[in-house]
């Protein structure tokens, strides 16, 4: 899959996750980016990400990411593994 292709499955995520069809993501998105992103965003992006995509992250990857290009990085890597 490519980075592009991630990227358009990971837009569809977090659309549903926040229920907003407006939202656009880029390599340097983050949380202070997304409009009602709270405590448990993270959680419920996570999961629907590992859905999405049929990956399984752990905590450790997880508390690593910094923005949505990072975590394109990390779907990508395990999707090639």
């Amino acid at each position: 899959m490519t980075r592009g292709e991630i990227f358009n499955k990971l837009t569809g995520v977090f659309r549903d996750v926040f229920d907003d069809e407006t939202i656009t993501i880029g390599e340097e998105t983050t949380a202070a980016d997304i409009d009602g992103w709270d405590s448990l965003e993270p959680i419920n992006l996570i999961a629907a990400a590992e859905e999405e995509f049929g990956v399984k992250f752990s905590m450790g990857e997880v508390v690593t990411l910094k923005n949505v290009g990072q975590m394109v990085d990390l779907i990508s890597k395990k999707l090639s593994a």
